[in-house]
């Protein structure tokens, strides 16, 4: 071994102790007589000392290193005179007596500690670089841990985790598919997976009645801070289950983890169904760490005169408590926010409850003190509140006032990041329809079962069914999402036609699956979650690229291999593919 301890393990009881350590030179300290290096690895930094009195020859030696030198040293820890509260090895430092340098380094493109110089592009170019540092390391580790604890629940309850397929058959569900041109097959294409979705399935045809598999899933679709084109998935899926079996089941296990990496109890995680999670919040992902529900104002402030409202769907409000004492200017501000193209409002309405007792707001020239009295009693507000309030069609209305709640939650500081509000979000619809074409689309994926008392209106009125679906919900933000799934070839079938599918489209791209629903097929659910989110959420940041060691950017590229890339004509001659010379 190149050392008998790590940076971040000495301590006052080594004192006197001959060591030798290795890694990397953080930072040095030329103080004339005095020379000091800060030596790091991932576990910590330990202080080394070079007294130019003592051995000349070694003090210029150490001066010479650069930053990010890799060196072994040998020395005896000794008790620092200047003690560092900052590092858990600031009470020692090492007396070096011997120099061994293992490799050089040119002198990096940004300083190498927990506060950077490097902007992000710039990092992740050098993305090995902004590894080594202590903010990075540390979400890596806690990574590993999740991982750890989560195979360590699954495997005790007898769950067995099975590898599935990365080179599959492309389908058109979903997002797009990353597909790769079959060399020995002229003209044909695998796809990379976006879910193990059939494959779990068929397992539980296969008798494998407790599955997960920690997996990576490809999606070819536009980014954002939670979303990455690779992304892993902990896939799981149980035999002879109904749903709350399987909330039961991933309940415990979040309880579990979260208690193990943050040492924090969850409560017991309330369900909602997702019409009362849209109407409550606008979201089917709500952020329960703060109230502010929507409140429906539709009958207290239409027909007033009022033609924005009068005209509208829907007329919905949140209290913000507290805020009356917001300026014109705050209040503009709000007003700019709602009107951004993210949010999509074409105004906003305010109302404040004074201290004194009256009550100031932007529609006084429609609604008298008792009207808007009423509306205050409604949201249950009092002195000092401010009512915001949105109006126009129902959906977007619903979305532009959750954007609106969330940015309140924010800047009033209600969303704690030390805080947890879990939820199970319930009862979604089975299918949606688009609103240009009206053709339906599963909300979940086609192989989610419907309802069984919701099943005579798959005929009559689709829209109205039910599915057997759930999401995980902490913080606002959907970890994990799962359903029963169909179990029976003719509620597939049916399922498939009603997505638009012909029968003979339905046999080419699922009628593997079909064919195993005739062997056998035990009632089955399950759930996946995403990895990345459970980890970034358990770091306390929004953003899941700093909790995988090589991510992609925004524009989905890899800048520090430079992929994706160009390949040799020959390689698309190979493949099959037309060379197109320009």
């Amino acid at each position: 071994m190149l050392r008998t301890h790590n940076c971040g393990e000495l301590r006052e009881q080594q004192i006197g102790e001959k060591v030798t350590l290795s890694g990397w030179v953080q930072k040095s300290r030329d103080l004339g007589g005095l020379t000091f290096i800060d030596l790091r690895d991932r576990y910590g930094i330990t202080q080394l000392t070079f007294n130019m009195d003592e051995n000349a020859a070694l003090c210029e030696q150490a001066r010479k290193l650069g930053r990010e030198f890799v060196i072994q040293i040998q020395g005896t820890v000794r008790e620092r005179s200047s003690k560092n509260d900052q590092l858990p090895t600031g009470n020692i430092e090492i007396d070096v007596d011997e120099i061994k340098v293992l490799n050089k380094s040119k002198t990096p493109p940004f300083t190498i500690e927990s506060e950077t110089d490097g902007g992000e592009e710039l990092r992740m170019k050098y993305r090995y670089l902004d590894l080594r540092r202590p903010p990075l390391q540390e979400k890596l580790i806690l990574r590993s841990k999740l991982a750890m604890q989560i195979r360590n629940y699954l495997s005790g309850e007898d769950f067995i985790e099975v590898e599935t397929p990365y080179l599959i058959k492309s389908t058109p569900e979903g997002a797009r598919d990353f597909v790769v041109p079959s060399r020995m097959h002229e003209g044909e294409f695998y796809a990379l997976p976006q879910s193990p979705q059939t494959f779990k399935q068929l397992l539980m045809v296969s008798g494998y009645d407790k599955y997960f598999q920690i997996v990576k899933c490809f999606r070819d679709e536009d980014l954002r801070a939670d979303r990455q084109p690779e992304f892993t998935q902990i896939d799981c899926e149980m035999s002879f289950v109904e749903q709350e079996d399987v909330l039961d089941t991933f309940e415990a296990m979040m309880k579990k983890v979260v208690k193990e990496i943050k040492g924090v109890d969850l409560p017991k995680f309330p369900r909602m169904s997702y019409a009362e999670a849209m109407e409550k919040y606008g979201s089917d992902k709500p952020d329960l760490r703060f109230g502010m529900e929507f409140h429906n104002l539709n009958e207290l402030a239409q027909g007033k005169g009022f033609n924005v409202f009068d005209q509208s769907d829907l007329v919905v409000g949140i209290n913000a408590e507290g805020c009356a004492e917001y300026s014109r200017k705050q209040l503009d501000a709000l007003t700019n926010y709602v009107k951004t193209p993210q949010v999509g409002a074409k105004g906003l309405v305010y109302v404040k409850l004074n201290e004194d007792g009256t009550i100031k707001s932007s529609v006084d020239k429609f609604y008298s003190q008792e009207d808007l009295q009423a509306w205050a009693d409604k949201m249950g507000a009092s002195k000092g509140d401010l009512l915001l309030v949105l109006s126009g069609d129902t959906n977007p209305t619903r979305s532009a006032m959750n954007a609106l709640r969330l940015h309140m939650g924010k800047e009033l500081g209600l969303r704690k990041g030390d805080e947890f509000a879990p939820l199970w979000v319930v009862d979604f619809p089975l299918l949606e329809a688009d609103e240009e074409s009206g053709a339906m689309h599963a909300m979940h994926h086609p192989f989610t079962s419907p309802k069984v008392e919701d099943l005579d209106k798959l005929e009559s009125a689709p829209l109205e069914v039910r599915a057997n679906a759930y999401d995980m919900v902490i913080n606002g933000v959907e970890l994990g999402g799962g359903s029963i799934r169909i179990a029976d070839r003719p509620t597939q079938e049916k399922m498939l036609s009603l997505l638009g599918f012909s029968d003979e489209e339905a046999k080419a791209q699922f009628g593997f699956l079909m064919d195993a629903f005739e062997y056998g097929t035990p009632p089955h659910g399950g759930i996946a979650f995403g990895f990345d989110r459970i980890c970034a959420l358990l770091g306390g940041t929004d953003s899941i690229r700093d909790y995988i060691a090589f991510p992609k950017n925004n524009a989905g590229r890899d800048v520090m291999i430079d992929a994706p890339a160009k390949v040799d004509d020959e390689q698309l001659e190979e493949l099959h593919l037309k060379v197109v010379k320009k």
